[in-house]
């Protein structure tokens, strides 16, 4: 039951959805409905705001209601293929028209945070904001030696607001938990406590300080991405500061064509970062929409984007990216029983979900869509519905993959902004297929060994030792259980082939290990014997590893 405490919040809710004629959303949800009786004692909208389109009225609901609000808002604004564009056009009007705070509350935030005036920091510091956002706004300034930067400083008092707003999604996540008959699945305090983590680091400018950091040192000198830089001496936890960077956002089409500047390939550059920074470097801008996204103007033949604002970045799991590529593979090539058959693999689906009606539920929602031309068809839209089929299926959705996804959904939405005609598939498939071929790469997993050898040579002393132990204890569970049934003695003969195929795949290893150590050396001779051990090691895995039964 919700608690008394937080009744006035769901109040709050309520009351500003009805200011702005938007209560009729409550209607559909079965949480908020017992509170429809309230429309008898609130007051109806005022005639300049019934007067308002259906857009800015959301909007301004958005605003009122808080941070949190403001990005969702902020995250619809991108999806011109999913909404009306009215709706759109106001939506996107929340990424720079949040009311600011005075500029002395910000000269004084900075002065307390970096322990020095403001006048000794800066050369200039302008306290009328150039943006305001939702959790911090940005400044214009010059530091002493005449270079032109942007001063980031949070907003006061943001982070009890977000705390008590927290406070009311996690008890509806608690309703959610409690009445919706797939709540196990859909796991709403995990996703709540994925919103929660990403506002408290957008809170940290530290730590957007060292994803700038970090994003502009896997970009550097890329004709594709520009990412400003970071001043460390002018940096804390809430206040950052960086170069000043100059152009024009990127969903501006008006101006980049009054710029020169070709859409076409901007659009298809736009979609090869995303699979760059999810695949190759397994970090990527997760709040990607087209106020944070510039192009740069002062390169017409080459265009390239400059990024912004990086409180909210996305990493994977290591399995989880690769369960992911080969999906996204997968899909590309229509190959739906891989498309089924890596859902189980990765956990995703229960292991005794049936495959082949999996592979037909998949096939039945994605076959129609390629009777349209690629050009045509929502790489997005189709991996909703795809996940929306899995989900009968008990597909668990992955709170860690929120992001990625989110992330998607905004690089499509700008590129078919950009270019309403890209063929996202044409450009996504061979960028995932180059990236995957070098990662996965003979040379990449040397590489790795090397990388590793340090540890392995630290842990090996002790695998003897280990290694006695699990066949002594696999020896006394074979023992026992030859007084069993004939279907035990299958498992023993399964332990026994599970025996020989470790001894095979330590052997595997060794040879792999001393192809490191050989690859390690300077001398032509070593790398010779390094290929020959480490084809050895990969031939003795390959007969250790258990057959696939057909």
């Amino acid at each position: 039951m919700m608690r008394p405490r937080l009744l006035p919040r769901v109040l709050r809710v309520f009351t500003v959805l009805v200011r702005y004629r938007l209560d009729e959303l409550v209607d559909e949800s079965h949480v908020m409905r017992p509170l429809q009786w309230a429309r008898m004692v609130l007051p109806r909208p005022g005639r300049e705001i019934a007067a308002m389109p259906r857009g800015a009225r959301l909007r301004l609901a958005l605003t009122q209601l808080g941070p949190i609000y403001v990005k969702a808002g902020q995250v619809m604004s991108t999806r011109r293929d999913l909404l009306p564009p009215d709706i759109a056009d106001e939506l996107s009007l929340l990424q720079d028209q949040v009311p600011t705070f005075p500029g002395g509350e910000a000269r004084a935030i900075v002065e307390e945070a970096l322990g020095a005036p403001v006048t000794t920091l800066y050369a200039r510091f302008d306290e009328t904001p150039l943006a305001s956002a939702s959790i911090a706004q940005v400044h214009a300034a010059a530091l002493p030696d005449g270079r032109e930067v942007v001063v980031k400083v949070v907003r006061p008092g943001i982070r009890a607001q977000i705390a008590r707003d927290l406070d009311l999604l996690h008890a509806l996540a608690d309703l959610v938990a409690r009445w919706h008959p797939q709540a196990d699945k859909i796991r709403p305090q995990e996703i709540v406590g994925e919103i929660e983590k990403t506002l408290y680091h957008e809170l940290d400018l530290q730590r957007e300080a060292g994803n700038a950091s970090l994003l502009r040192r896997n970009f550097t000198d890329s004709p594709d991405l520009y990412v400003p830089e970071v001043h460390w001496s002018h940096t804390n936890e809430r206040v950052l500061t960086m170069e000043r960077v100059h152009g024009i956002p990127a969903d501006d089409v008006a101006a980049l064509d009054k710029a020169g500047i070709d859409r076409k390939r901007l659009a298809e550059k736009g979609v090869r970062l995303f699979y760059t920074q999810v695949f190759r470097d397994n970090f990527f801008h997760a709040d990607a929409h087209p106020g944070n996204i510039w192009v740069d103007t002062a390169r017409v033949d080459e265009p390239r984007f400059i990024a912004l604002d990086f409180g909210i970045m996305g990493t994977l799991p290591e399995s989880d990216r690769y369960w992911l590529a080969e999906n996204f593979m997968a899909l590309f090539e229509r190959d739906y029983r891989r498309i089924a058959e890596l859902h189980v693999a990765a956990g995703w689906i229960p292991a005794n979900a049936r495959v082949d009606e999996l592979e037909s539920a998949v096939r039945t929602v994605c076959e129609p869509y390629f009777t349209r031309p690629l050009s045509e068809i929502s790489l997005a839209e189709v991996i909703a519905k795809m996940f929306n089929t899995a989900r009968q299926f008990e597909l668990t959705l992955q709170p860690q993959l929120i992001l990625m996804q989110k992330t998607l959904l905004n690089i499509e939405g700008l590129g078919r902004q950009l270019d309403p005609q890209i063929d996202i598939w044409a450009v996504a498939h061979p960028e995932l297929k180059r990236i995957l071929a070098r990662r996965y790469s003979p040379l990449h997993a040397l590489r790795e060994i090397r990388r590793r050898l340090p540890q392995w040579l630290h842990e090996l002393p002790r695998m003897p030792d280990l290694l006695h132990d699990s066949l002594k204890q696999w020896s006394e569970g074979r023992a026992q259980m030859e007084i069993r049934s004939q279907e035990l003695e299958r498992l023993r003969l399964a332990q026994h082939d599970t025996q020989r195929r470790t001894l095979a795949a330590a052997l595997g290893g060794a040879l792999l290990v001393a192809a490191s150590v050989l690859f390690a050396g300077a001398s032509p001779h070593g790398r010779w014997l390094s290929a020959i051990a480490a084809i050895a090691g990969v031939l003795v895995f390959a007969f250790a590893w258990p057959r696939r039964e057909r």
